[in-house]
């Protein structure tokens, strides 16, 4: 008995859809990249890839082989995106509300009935294209309606052509190269670009984030400021508001943050391509708590900018602990 689809590429015949969980494995990483470009959630990025494959295991026997099944799985995911992105808000930063930056001091106000852009970790994609999967450029990619986000997508990152492109959006190329300079027009107007990234830290760089780890530690606002670019921005969604420059950056969180010195630990992560840290912070009984998930960018040997994470079901997204235990000395050791 036939148990799924058994139509096979004509470039790899007999393997790839044949072989579904393979299938899946191979190219789970990247359309998971490519849904969460489209969806700005990493959540609905991977309802996005289920249903994509689940589309692509249903139609495999109409597979014909004019393309790449990578090809055919990409207009498959595209699609699925397009469709759930209708009629729903796109997911902003603070910074991208259009609101003007805001002083240290001023009244917080938070707002949970926005849906925020979340960050992605880096072990759940492929992270090749560096700078197309950074948090700045995801968020630029918000700002464009759906399909001119598809055809900047398919075409600036996967470097198809315009005609592949009209394919896999039932269009014209004529149309597809409109849309395409329509979104390079609207991106440039907001002076939101892919701003590139080196492929791996320096030493340098490396010694900045353990110094920035010593100094939240430690609470030492002057080191922080230090290390700040002198515009540096500070944002932290649901709080709608967001910061500029390293003092007044400074001054937020040396008034607004609870903690205390050696009530704030960090726990290396990666999100978007990006130094990331899991914030804890100490409670009452002496063990630590998710407080906020950071994902720093940085410029030369300084931080350039920094957008702090409250949704605490991040760490669990992320792989990073439910607490830290009591470390101080004759501490119980007891859950």
């Amino acid at each position: 008995m036939q148990t799924g689809p058994t139509m096979a590429t004509l470039d790899d015949p007999g393997t790839e859809l044949d072989d579904f969980p393979r299938l899946t494995q191979r190219y789970q990483r990247e359309l998971l990249a490519h849904c969460y470009r489209m969806s700005g959630s990493v959540h609905e990025a991977e309802d996005l890839v289920q249903e994509t494959f689940l589309r692509a295991w249903k139609a495999a026997e109409k597979f014909e082989g004019r393309s790449s099944v990578r090809t055919w799985l990409y207009r498959i995911a595209t699609n699925v995106c397009l469709t759930n992105l209708e009629n729903r808000p796109r997911r902003p930063l603070p910074a991208g509300l259009g609101t003007a930056d805001a002083m240290a001091g001023d009244a917080l106000e938070i707002d949970h009935e926005i849906t925020w852009l979340e960050p992605v970790p880096d072990a759940a994609v492929e992270v090749a294209e560096r700078d197309t999967i950074r948090l700045a450029f995801v968020a630029a990619l918000q700002h464009l309606p759906a399909r001119q986000r598809a055809v900047l997508i398919l075409r600036d990152v996967l470097r198809w052509s315009a005609a592949e492109v009209a394919e896999a959006l039932d269009t014209s190329t004529a149309a597809v190269n409109s849309a395409l300079q329509r979104a390079h027009a609207q991106l440039a107007e907001r002076g939101l670009t892919a701003d590139t990234v080196e492929p791996n830290l320096t030493a340098a760089q490396q010694q900045l984030l353990e110094r920035y780890v010593d100094a939240f530690w430690r609470k030492d606002i002057d080191s922080i400021v230090g290390m700040l670019t002198a515009e540096a921005t500070w944002d932290m969604p649901p709080f709608t508001s967001w910061y500029r420059g390293a003092e007044n950056i400074g001054w937020l969180i040396g008034t607004e943050c609870p903690g205390n010195a050696h009530d704030m630990k960090m726990v290396a992560t990666q999100a978007n391509g990006q130094p990331a840290y899991g914030l804890y912070m100490r409670t009452p009984q002496g063990d630590f708590r998710p407080f906020q998930l950071q994902v720093l960018e940085l410029e030369g040997e300084r931080v350039r900018h920094c957008t702090a994470f409250f949704d605490l079901s991040l760490f669990a997204t992320f792989g990073l602990p439910a607490g830290l235990p009591d470390d101080r000395i004759g501490a119980s050791s007891a859950p």
